[in-house]
């Protein structure tokens, strides 16, 4: 069983899980990926410092009628600037509505709260989201409506010069992974839900990947300390920094506690198709990737199958 869980209101009981007795399947060959998608190489210079920035990765992003979620990347169409968010995150219905092609959903156009990390509010409007798109077109195939679960906030044109492209903690995007992953592959994601007080030091996740499915469409994905209601969203990467994918579903079974992440270069596939936006592109960090920032304890972030830190 898997459930969505975007804003604050589901109540999820989670218990300890002892991740670190976590076996992955033995490794096998990566899904055949799809078409690279694009990579903007927009100048550096164009953005914002990372240091601070008020819009970038990892911002609470609250949808009218859905609830609060956690960014993942930015994205550039043309002129057009945008943050990636689930689109679950507009979604209407019940938590435990996780088929994007039959579940309630708020409209493209819906207002979007940008929670900048500067403690203003920007407007953001919800541009686009692969269940409205999914749904208008009246998509069957059964991967596709369970795993694309992908939707982009356009930022303000006077909100645009606030704007950082670099995950917090980590740095990157370096670019998009299209080989998939295979069980035990490194991963590392950042939440922010609102149920964490604030507290940046339980943001940053490290994991590994348990398994692929969906042809390759998601990834299930085992952290340290697992997404709560309100990390919906929240960006994946690999040990290099290429995007993998946001966080999308709390798995109930058949890994229990683990996290489904839908894959990113399959919802920008889907997006550029039908979406209506033109040639969409992930924005790469102006911040280096690494896996282990100077001055972070390494127990903090010692993978659920990692060896033992002391």
């Amino acid at each position: 069983m898997t459930v969505r869980f975007r804003g604050v209101a589901v109540g999820i009981a989670i218990g300890a899980v002892a991740l670190g007795a976590f076996a992955a399947p033995a490794a096998t060959a990566a899904p055949a990926g799809p078409e690279v998608p694009g990579q903007s190489t927009t100048d550096p210079a164009n953005w914002a410092p990372a240091d601070t920035a008020a819009i970038h990765p990892g911002v609470v992003t609250d949808t009218a009628g859905g609830g609060a979620c956690t960014s993942n990347f930015v994205f550039t169409a043309g002129d057009r600037t945008f943050l990636g968010q689930a689109a679950h995150c507009a979604g209407t219905g019940q938590a435990t509505e996780t088929d994007g092609c039959d579940s309630g959903t708020g409209p493209v156009g819906t207002p979007v709260m940008i929670e900048a990390a500067d403690g203003t509010q920007r407007a953001g409007t919800l541009a686009y989201s692969s269940w409205v798109t999914m749904q208008q077109n009246g998509e069957s195939d059964p991967d596709i409506c369970a795993y694309n679960d992908f939707a982009l906030v356009e930022i303000a044109p006077e909100d645009v010069g606030d704007v950082n492209p670099s995950i917090p903690f980590f740095g990157g995007p370096t670019g998009i992974d299209t080989d998939g992953l295979v069980p035990g592959d490194l991963v590392y994601g950042y939440g922010n839900s609102p149920l964490r007080l604030g507290i940046s030091q339980l943001s940053p996740k490290a994991g590994i990947s348990a398994l692929d499915v969906g042809g390759g469409r998601s990834h299930e994905v085992y952290t340290l300390t697992p997404g709560v209601p309100g990390d919906s969203g929240s960006a994946f990467v690999d040990g290099q920094g290429d995007a993998i994918g946001l966080l999308s579903t709390l798995n109930l079974a058949p890994l229990p506690v683990s996290n489904g992440v839908s894959d990113i270069a399959h919802a920008l596939d889907y997006a550029n198709a039908n979406g209506g936006l033109g040639d969409i592109e992930l924005v790469l960090g102006t911040e280096p990737f690494t896996p282990a920032p100077p001055g972070v304890p390494a127990g903090e972030l010692a993978g659920p199958a990692g060896p033992p830190v002391g």
